[in-house]
């Protein structure tokens, strides 16, 4: 406490020489006029010059001792923030400590060293401006001193709304910043999920509420302009209005110089730095430190990260209703669902009837017309349940890096190499790993076959911070042992709830419970219960595995057509690489068709598509 009065006082006394310059710019060139120049006394009025111009290195050596002890007032501050966004990172591990320390803690140590020096620097300017005119004549004080009043008045009464003004634009810039950051990088999963029309709604409203902010912001500002233009410009043009009747009251004409000296070289621009300064650096500063002071005290147990609310479903649909545009038929309708934490649900139905909806729903990718999605307790959509969840859709997205980089994408933390392995064996994709090269091997997303690309993002999704895992037939280009595997993997993952859009009956087996979507209504249950209760089921069950679970040609167990785009999208079930005797090609469309083999390139597509 007394180190900080001791730094107070010095800067109080270095401010000191400012406030004598300030006098002398305005005392000293009318003292040369009236008892110099105008006087016939060319050395009286040199001398007076001399003086102004010994003012002004005197205030030059103050002000640079004047730096040095705002630096000892303001570097504490700069380490008591840094040490509470430590302790915090510390506390929280979240990626938002990195910006406290690296921005918003310089932005805080570089605002307030200004807004010291301009308040300072207007005080003590104001003070010697003040003291010159009554010197020189107190009648010149009723054209400068209510002015500045005024316009110091309607400053200070601006200040709390420029802040909160100031607040609601950083904070919608930082809303459209989190979200175009969060969007960019997924532009493939999104298309993938037909989520284009939701996700540019989404970045349109924040855009606007970002240009709501900025003018509501700029319509504040121009208080700064009419406070500045009050007691910079009108003095001035009340001097000289008020000219003839001062110098009829006894006022020098070295006196009304002096004064116009006082306003023009002095009021003027400390307070336009006042005003500029304080009223945009100011708001900055407050609305950072209260950022920065929101820390949870030491001590303070911080929530778990990806951790549902406590006895709350993994996920629960209350009367959910959803359709593609006002007059469309309802995809959903009155859909009620609810998943304890650790369950497996694979959700089946033929092709279009909204099982790749129900995923992006729980995504909250998509937004019911009607009812409620939560995730892990939290409302969708909302950040913090788009925390608790992953998306992996049937198009996986890979991009140009090292493996160790696509694998720990959905990471904040550093993720050891035995980790990244660990999870590839659980997966299915460690063999895979070794044929590109290792984990700092590059990877070319075009070399890679689709079954490929699979492996790599539900590894990335396995080691994610997510327990609710969403495949939205996310193995359909791999086979069928490849897909077992990655499913249990997901499966057994500790705290970690399953929903797997099916495309072979494997998957409904594997699952605990199997929600069947047939458009009018749903059934829920396990697999034989269905089996007794559902006709739908058992239709698709037997067009799935031929009488049951029998064989295919040559032995081998059929296949289900997958869900098709196009009449020409035609991919392989298995690729180069990865299990499976790589021949079997499948239709991805409403009517099941098996091609040839080899009628394509293993791992291609027809038309360049993938």
């Amino acid at each position: 406490m007394w180190s900080r009065r001791g730094v107070l006082l010095r800067l109080g006394c270095w401010s000191v020489l400012e406030t004598g310059q300030t006098f002398l710019t305005g005392y000293a060139p009318a003292r040369a006029l009236d008892a110099g120049f105008l006087a016939g006394r060319v050395g009286t009025g040199l001398a007076w010059l001399g003086v102004a111009g010994l003012g002004v290195v005197v205030g030059a050596y103050g002000t640079g001792r004047v730096y040095t002890a705002v630096a000892a007032l303001v570097e504490p501050l700069r380490d008591r923030l840094v040490e509470r966004v430590v302790g915090r990172g510390v506390r929280e591990a979240g990626g938002g400590a990195l910006s406290g320390l690296t921005q918003q803690v310089e932005i805080a140590r570089e605002t307030f060293a200004g807004l010291v020096m301009v308040s300072r620097s207007f005080v003590f300017t104001a003070v010697g401006a003040l003291v010159g005119l009554f010197s020189l004549a107190p009648l010149l004080l009723l054209a400068v001193g209510p002015p500045l009043v005024a316009s110091v008045a309607l400053f200070a009464a601006s200040l709390r709304p420029l802040a909160r003004r100031q607040e609601r634009f950083l904070v919608a810039d930082e809303a459209l910043a989190d979200s175009l950051g969060a969007v960019c990088p997924g532009l493939r999963d999104i298309t993938a999920t037909g989520a284009e029309e939701r996700i540019a709604a989404d970045a349109g409203e924040r855009v606007d509420a970002e240009l709501r902010a900025a003018r509501s912001l700029a319509r504040w500002g121009v208080v700064r302009v009419a406070a500045l233009a009050i007691g910079g410009h009108l003095p001035i043009v009340l001097l000289l209005a008020a000219a003839p009747w001062l110098l009829s009251h006894g006022v020098t004409a070295g006196a009304l110089v002096g004064a116009l000296a006082y306003v023009t070289q002095s009021l003027l621009p400390s307070l336009g730095n006042l005003v500029h300064g304080l009223g945009t650096s100011g708001s900055r500063l407050t609305v950072v430190l209260r950022r920065l002071a929101a820390a949870p005290a030491p001590g303070t147990p911080a929530p778990a990260r990806g951790r549902p609310a406590a006895d709350a479903p993994a996920v629960s649909l209350t009367s959910v209703t959803f359709a593609y545009g006002p007059g469309a038929a309802p995809v959903l309708k009155d859909l009620d669902l609810a998943l304890p934490p650790g369950s497996h649900l694979a959700v089946v139905g033929p092709s279009g009837i909204g099982k790749s909806t129900l995923t992006a729903l729980v995504a909250g990718l998509l937004e019911p017309r009607d009812g409620t999605i939560r995730v892990g307790g939290r409302p969708v959509p909302s950040a913090a349940a788009a925390r608790y969840r992953v998306l992996i859709p049937q198009e996986a997205y890979v991009f140009t890096g090292t493996v160790a980089e696509n694998l720990a994408h959905l990471r904040t933390d550093p993720v050891p190499g035995s980790e990244l392995l660990a999870a590839a064996d659980a997966v299915g994709c460690r063999a895979l790993i070794d044929t590109l090269g290792g984990l700092g091997a590059q990877v070319d997303p075009a070399a890679l076959s689709a079954g490929e690309r699979q492996l790599i993002a539900l590894t990335r999704a396995y080691l994610s911070d997510a327990p609710l895992a969403l495949l939205d037939e996310a193995t359909c280009h791999l086979d069928p042992g490849a897909e077992e595997r990655a499913e249990r993997a997901f499966a057994r993952r500790p705290g970690g709830t399953l929903v797997v859009v099916a495309h072979r009956i494997s998957s409904a087996r594997r699952a605990d419970r199997v929600l069947v979507m047939d458009g009018r209504g749903t059934a829920y249950g396990t697999h034989d219960e269905l089996l007794e209760t559902s006709a739908l089921y058992r239709e698709l069950v037997g067009s799935w595995t031929p009488a049951r679970l029998g064989a295919g040609p040559a032995g081998r167990p059929s296949q289900p057509a997958l869900p098709l785009g196009d009449a020409d999208r035609v991919d392989t079930v298995a690729g180069p690489g990865l299990a499976g005797d790589g021949r079997h090609v499948v239709a991805h469309g409403p009517v099941r068709q098996v091609e040839a083999a080899r009628d394509l390139r293993d791992g291609g597509t027809l038309g360049g598509q993938g």
